[in-house]
């Protein structure tokens, strides 16, 4: 960083310091500058495609040591190659987030932690009467309890390092009717609550804990989701998924970890217990 002093360009047009008075501008000179993380461990869970990956690379490329938590292991090392071919650290993590005493382990053998990303997570189509006892307690496994085992791993480490961030990822089933989605929704508001919950149980242990709720994302889940479901359709559906999102198209992977990065950063220093929608419009404009 440097200052300069005497006029002061875009700030005070035109403005230049009279004699004995100095009016002075900080710079900062990093490229990354107010979202810089470098020197910061974040973990991130699902960090093998999609939002997830999005949020790895982006997090690696701020300066961050990356760990991703990952059931797919293939998919995680592609995470990892783009990372390392762009200079950044990372390292890779394979485990199952449902298994509370493998996810310790990995925290342990991961030590200090500056940034929680719970970004896991599973889907299932079907309204109450179609979510079988099995589909309801999958998507609790991963959804509730992976968010669940992971803030009980992190938080006792960032207690012990002065503080840190978590970032869960909610949806805006948690806010609004989704029609065929009640395990999925069931579980999005578990995880709004927690991220309540935590936040205002460890404001006095610096730890701040938000969420974000995207709509549609263009993910690799949703083209597989296409080609399941509607074979041979697979353009006209997603025109059709698009179009429900106001701003008249889904959001990209990159947008919602441009929100995390910013959330997960010191210039959110002021902000903890809030969930925010990332949706195009869908929750307040769909009318």
């Amino acid at each position: 960083m440097h200052e300069t002093c005497g006029e002061i360009p875009g700030a005070f047009p035109g403005i230049t310091a009279p004699a004995g008075l100095f009016l002075r501008k900080t710079i900062t000179t990093s490229s990354m500058g107010i979202f810089d993380l470098t020197g910061k461990t974040a973990v991130i869970t699902g960090g093998g495609s999609g939002i997830g990956r999005a949020i790895s690379v982006l997090f690696a490329q701020q300066g961050a040591h990356v760990h991703i938590l990952e059931l797919n292991e293939e998919a995680a090392a592609s995470t990892a190659a783009e990372i390392t071919a762009n200079g950044g650290k990372v390292s890779v993590h394979g485990v199952n987030v449902t298994i509370q005493a493998d996810v310790l382990q990995v925290f342990e053998r991961i030590g200090t932690v500056n940034i929680l990303v719970n970004n896991a997570g599973i889907a299932h189509v079907g309204n109450l009467e179609k979510t079988a006892e099995a589909d309801l307690d999958r998507i609790y496994n991963v959804n509730v309890k992976g968010v669940y085992n992971c803030l009980f791993a992190a938080v006792p480490a960032m207690k012990a390092n002065g503080g840190g961030v978590i970032l869960n990822m909610a949806s805006i089933a948690a806010l609004v009717g989704i029609p065929d989605r009640f395990a999925y929704t069931m579980s999005k508001g578990a995880t709004h609550a927690m991220t309540l919950s935590v936040a205002k149980d460890y404001l006095a242990d610096n730890i701040r804990c938000n969420s974000i709720s995207p709509a549609r994302v263009h993910t690799p889940f949703v083209d597989g989701f296409l080609a399941k479901n509607y074979p041979g359709k697979e353009a006209e559906m997603f025109e059709k998924l698009a179009a429900t999102q106001p701003i008249g198209r889904m959001a990209k992977p990159e947008e919602i970890a441009q929100l995390a990065l910013y959330l997960c950063s010191d210039a959110a220093g002021f902000i903890t217990g809030v969930d925010y929608p990332i949706d195009g419009g869908f929750t307040t404009l769909n009318n």
